[in-house]
């Protein structure tokens, strides 16, 4: 069978949103599934050239229109007078782009994904979200041609688990919109995927047309072969991945700079927000603080690896955070290295973690909780019982990302 998956995050492009695409795009035609992948030509916000695009699929490009910046906020540092105004003007036209930003590509690449339909004889199209506006170009694609269409669900669409309380009237007329969409795929779509059981709850509460199922994120142990963990005189705990919305460093952050542990350091790989960096400042953390910006994905894996914990932060968001499964927290368990979970402790990444013996929890906001956490690690560390958290063959096989792309298969051909 042929399968087109459609997806605003690919190599070049960089970040957490690149890997599950890449990964469905690199192990479907191993399992006999002809793929093609239509996707932007531009690299995105952090573009990645060291990753490697998947050999046996076919990859087609059209050309990115829209805003390319990764976060408004960040835009505005610095700027006064004009320049100031001017950057505004352009971020609240951004802000009436409904269901999401990426809509003008979305429209322009429907046709393609129609004539590649139609050409290649493809059997399903298979849309992916974040943003949601692909999905607009899924169902126009089913109406136009006799392809099937999947919808695979990253985030949810009828709630966001990071929206911040006050956001703008307009941002929650978007998040509206967006929940329209989540009633079209319920409405249309052949079958829906979903990252986490949560996700899938709420689909089916809309009375779903087709099969919902859940495939979470796996782990890919060989990307972490050849990496090692190396001693250190300081214990590093390393936070791999952006801050956006409600996910907030701030209670371990403060959690830290009253430790009374000086030789501990967080290290940051990904983009810190301004006000963030200000407010670590203000704390006078010192070196015992890193913030090393956008990193390519192999110097991610290669910081996981030679640390002596990694950070997991999941906000509450009100109980939509218990929900949240995201890729990091597998690509922490192939790392093998213990995790500090700062997340709900009745919610799904904490039950991973717990399950998997392979870290601590702690509540994401409790900054007390935190400081315990952070100085129980820092006496194992020197009393030499800090070690690694390898998984057992079960679990191996139980989490492996190519197990799960085997799930999508047997989805997608029932399909065809």
């Amino acid at each position: 069978m042929k399968v087109l998956l459609v997806t605003r995050h690919f190599p070049p492009g960089g970040g957490g949103g690149v890997q599950r695409p890449l990964k469905f795009a690199s192990h479907l035609p191993a399992l006999g599934i002809e793929t093609h992948v239509l996707a932007p030509d531009v690299a995105g916000a952090v573009p990645d050239q060291e990753l490697e695009l998947p050999t046996q699929a076919w990859i087609h490009r059209v050309r990115y229109v829209g805003p390319r910046a990764a976060r408004p906020s960040e835009e505005l540092v610095g700027k006064q007078g004009i320049a100031r105004v001017g950057t505004q003007a352009a971020l609240f036209g951004r802000k009436l782009l409904v269901p999401d930003e990426n809509a003008p590509w979305s429209t322009l690449a429907t046709p393609v994904a129609i004539r590649l339909v139609r050409r290649e004889g493809i059997d399903v199209v298979l849309t992916t979200s974040p943003p949601p506006s692909l999905h607009l170009l899924g169902a126009a694609v089913k109406r136009a041609t006799r392809a099937g269409w999947v919808a695979d669900l990253r985030d949810p669409l009828t709630s966001h688990p990071h929206r911040r309380g006050y956001e703008s009237q307009l941002a929650r007329l978007k998040e509206k919109t967006a929940g329209g969409v989540g009633k079209l795929v319920a409405s249309q779509a052949d079958a829906i995927v979903a990252v986490s059981d949560a996700i899938a709850e709420e689909m089916r509460a809309l009375g779903p047309k087709g099969t919902v199922a859940t495939i979470a994120n796996g782990c890919d142990f060989d990307d972490f072969a050849g990496l090692e963990h190396h001693a250190s005189t300081r214990l590093r705990i390393t936070h791999a991945g952006h801050f956006h919305g409600k996910r907030d460093p701030k209670p371990f952050l403060r959690a830290l700079a009253g430790s009374g542990l000086d030789d501990v350091v967080a290290r940051f790989a990904g983009d810190f927000r301004a006000g963030d960096r200000e407010y670590a400042e203000s704390l006078g953390l010192g070196d015992r603080i890193e913030l090393l910006g956008d990193v390519s994905r192999r110097r991610s894996l290669e910081l996981q690896r030679d640390s002596e914990a990694l950070l997991l932060l999941i906000p509450e968001s009100g109980g939509r955070g218990r929900g949240v499964l995201t890729g990091k927290i597998f690509e922490y368990l192939a790392a093998e290295r213990p995790i500090l979970a700062a997340v709900p402790p009745d919610g799904a990444a904490a039950q991973l973690v717990r399950d998997t013996g392979a870290g601590v929890v702690v509540p994401s906001e409790d900054e007390d909780a935190i400081r315990q956490a952070l100085r129980d690690l820092h006496a194992r560390w020197k009393a030499g019982s800090l070690n690694g958290t390898p998984l057992s063959d079960e679990w191996r096989r139980r989490l492996s990302r190519s197990g799960r792309v085997e799930e999508l298969a047997d989805l997608l051909r029932s399909l065809a």
